[in-house]
């Protein structure tokens, strides 16, 4: 009998299959966040399997010794929380933003850790990866139907169990984003895959699930999911050790998919409907095929060439490439590179960011090689776990997947999990007190991770009800002073006191002078940019403000267009600080300096 199928153990599969399908399921949110809620179920989910999976761990049964082998994979990760705590100890990083990060770095390491399986035979940890891929399978199935009913039945959308796409005839999941959707389905579709070789999936609902998650991907209407549908061909193609069945399917995925694009605009072109992707999968037209990532990428290089040593400090990239000069930008407003390797080269510099891409990279290869040496029962779901790394990973060099919580601990699991590997000439392991403590340790690290989601949460509520105020609520400035209070989330208080209360004036209140200091370093758009230029105008840095009204003209956002207004009258121009060039260059920290 396998550990997870002792009758004390049974809570741990549970644990697993809601940690996998319970956030990205979530449509429920609170303003101004749509990701927060789904972000700290999710922390809160995995730290309660991860401490009830400590907690049945068989005390004293022999196990054959395993080695915990992803301390590479903590090293990249710990070089990430260095790069944090500079930033927010020597740099402007506001502490609440560093903390934020940190805490989702640990949840990855500790997650990471527990999927190595250090204390299980390879039928428990066969059974663990069982429910991991079931948790993901069905995530995945309902995903696909909220997509179906998303753009073929919109009117049935309701918008709190169902959300409602704000791309019209894209399905978006409950995610909202069809990239987002788009991964996950891939996810689902591997975990497919990984669930038949163990014999734990029958061919007819087999099939019957992947077609659905296919079709709904197509939904997607995402670029994403053509390039993850070619990879599942590629696997299909290189991976011998699968079946010819699965083989034959894999390889026909990117048929399939381009089939069933083709049957969808046809049936959207008869019946009228909108299809929102169509069109966004050609190379030719007046469409940018990269959607302004090889603009954002060029000005990224552009940073890393400047800042090459230190970078640019972690969680600073936006605020950074907002305050320099680019007069040919994206004119939308980024707040990731959109591609993981530049990310961390921009953010950590070019020593710290390199050494941070090496480790990850051995601990890639590390996973693949084990995976695919393990000939153990786990063997499948090992590989599966894989897979799902590099499918995660291929995503990451387009958008910034593992910046949410609820892609970034099922990726630490998968690689963890893979990383995992026994050692056959070790005798048991539990003969001694030493493994009951470490996974003593590693429980409590999970309910710790569980109680801080939690606390979060009654953190945020502080947040809400600013932009989303109870009946009788609070006037706004004692809430909003309250939310500046928040441990966590005090950056979108902040940015309702620099926006809310119309143009700046001379004296700028406390409450104002804290938002004008952190807000920026959370995401600056147009109505920040534009509250934050008529501060430093009335504090006095006129300069400084012509250089932010500059800045706010490259984006040629119409938002403002009434910011602009006065410099269509010459007189007026003549007073108008935004309308006037600024005298000499800014270096984007000159706006940051404490």
């Amino acid at each position: 009998m396998s550990d997870l199928e002792r009758p004390s153990g049974r809570g741990v599969p549970a644990m697993l299959v809601l940690a996998m399908t319970a956030p990205p399921l979530l449509a429920f949110n609170l303003p101004p966040s749509p990701t927060l809620l789904g972000q700290c179920l999710s922390m809160g989910l995995w730290g309660a399997a991860v401490g009830s999976a400590a907690m049945v761990q068989p005390g004293g049964t022999p196990v054959a010794a395993r080695h915990a082998d992803a301390g590479v994979l903590q090293i990249a990760s710990a070089c990430c929380a260095a790069g944090s705590l500079l930033s927010a100890g020597l740099g402007a990083l506001p502490m609440a933003l560093a903390l934020s990060g940190l805490f989702m770095l640990v949840c990855f390491s500790v997650v990471a850790h527990w999927a190595t399986g250090r204390d299980l035979t390879a039928e428990g940890n066969a059974e663990r990866g069982h429910w991991f891929l079931t948790g993901l399978i069905v995530a995945g199935l309902l995903s696909a139907g909220i997509a179906v009913l998303q753009v073929a039945f919109p009117d049935w959308v309701d918008g709190n169990w169902i959300a409602r796409s704000s791309l019209p005839g894209r399905a978006v999941g409950n995610l909202r984003q069809p990239n987002h959707l788009s991964s996950l389905l891939l996810l689902a579709l591997i975990a497919t895959v990984g669930l038949f070789t163990m014999h734990r999936l029958r061919p007819a609902p087999a099939s019957a699930g992947g077609l659905l998650m296919l079709w709904a991907l197509v939904l997607t209407g995402s670029r994403t999911a053509l390039l993850g549908a070619l990879l599942l061909g590629a696997w299909g193609l290189l991976d011998r050790r699968l079946s010819r069945r699965i083989r034959w399917a894999l390889g026909a995925a990117p048929v399939v998919f381009a089939a069933m694009w083709f049957l969808i605009s046809t049936w959207s072109h008869v019946v009228g409907h909108t299809l929102g992707g169509e069109g966004r999968l050609a190379i030719t037209g007046s469409g940018d095929i990269s959607s302004s990532r090889f603009g954002i990428w060029s000005n990224t290089l552009a940073m890393i060439r400047s800042e090459p040593w230190t970078g640019v400090g972690f969680g600073e990239f936006n605020i950074a490439w907002t305050l320099t000069a680019f007069p040919g930008r994206p004119v939308a407003f980024f707040d990731h590179s959109h591609n993981l390797p530049l990310q961390l080269l921009v953010e950590l510099g070019i020593p710290l960011g390199l050494l941070t891409l090496a480790l990850l990279l051995v601990a890639l290869l590390q996973a693949g090689r084990r995976a695919w040496s393990c000939h153990d029962i786990d063997g499948p779901a090992k590989r599966a776990s894989f897979m799902i790394v590099l499918m995660i990973g291929l995503h990451s060099l387009l958008e910034y997947p593992l910046w949410y919580a609820y892609f970034l601990l099922p990726t630490a699991f998968a690689w963890g999990y893979a990383l995992g590997r026994r050692d056959p000439a070790s005798g048991p392991s539990a003969a001694n007190g030493t493994p009951r403590r470490q996974s003593r340790a590693l429980g409590l690290a999970g309910f710790a991770i569980t109680l801080i989601a939690a606390a979060a949460v009654l953190d945020y509520h502080r947040i809400a009800i600013i932009y989303e105020p109870p009946t009788h609520a609070a006037p706004l400035e004692e809430r909003i002073a309250r939310g500046q209070r928040s441990l966590l989330f005090a950056h979108h208080a902040d940015y309702a006191a620099a926006t809310a209360f119309g143009e700046p004036k001379a004296p700028l209140s406390e409450s104002q002078l804290l938002a004008f200091q952190r807000a920026p370093h959370h995401l600056l758009d147009i109505r920040l940019m534009i509250a934050w230029s008529q501060a430093l105008a009335a504090q006095g840095e006129v300069d400084k403000a012509r250089w932010l009204a500059a800045r706010i003209r490259e984006f040629r956002n119409p938002g403002a267009d009434e910011y602009f207004e006065p410099c269509a009258n010459a007189t007026e121009a003549a007073q108008a600080f935004q309308c006037q060039p600024p005298q000499r260059s800014y270096h984007w920290r000159e706006f940051v300096e404490r």
